[in-house]
């Protein structure tokens, strides 16, 4: 990035603009949707992919900035990677993740009664993309696995971190403090690749 240009933050969701920002060289002027009062594009690609650019090429083409943006979601292998692209989704028109992981442990209970017994394995991914315009200058990919906790735990963090724990340890991200998990996440995992193009 020259020095001097802004980066516009692609997304409306508070939790991610945060946590995108504690990740970014503090060098970097960033921007975020709101300061334009941008709505969010419709995400209708099938893949993190495509959704990530989606939205990199739309704020973009409205701002005329450099932006950033990112798609993710949770994976659970028991529930056929669902909700994946469909994550914020689950959590309806209010973004209301309590109902989103109700939903969760509905599905988990129809898949398999006992499931709460067993280690289900899921992973959080993260698909970063920087579009100037129309034009695509960076997609990148990260991810951490992980297991779904029997019980939401933990007020940090937001979305689906309550009921995440990663591998290695035994507590969910919404038991971490923040600067560990940021260590750790799918977005840094993502972050530690696309630093080079910003």
């Amino acid at each position: 990035m020259k020095k001097n240009s802004i980066l516009l933050i692609g997304t409306n969701n508070k939790g991610k603009l945060k946590e995108i920002r504690e990740l970014l060289p503090k060098s970097i002027k960033t921007k975020s949707t709101t300061d334009f009062n941008l709505k969010s594009p419709k995400e209708n690609g099938s893949t993190f992919e495509e959704n990530s650019i989606i939205k990199s090429k739309y704020f973009s083409n409205k701002t005329k900035l450099l932006c950033l943006s990112d798609d993710s979601g949770l994976e659970i292998d028991l529930l056929n990677k669902m909700p994946g692209i469909y994550s914020s989704r689950w959590s309806g028109k209010k973004n209301d993740f309590n109902k989103a992981i109700r939903k969760i442990y509905t599905e988990l209970n129809k898949k398999d009664k006992n499931w709460k017994k067993k280690k289900i394995k899921a992973r959080f991914i993260c698909v970063l993309s920087i579009s100037l315009l129309s034009k695509k200058i960076a997609l990148v990919k990260g991810k951490v696995e992980g297991f779904i906790s029997s019980k939401p735990k933990g007020k940090n963090g937001f979305g689906y971190d309550p009921i995440f724990i990663p591998k290695k340890y035994k507590k969910t991200f919404g038991e971490m403090s923040p600067l560990k998990k940021y260590k750790i996440d799918h977005r840094y995992q993502a972050f530690k690749k696309i630093k080079k193009f910003l």
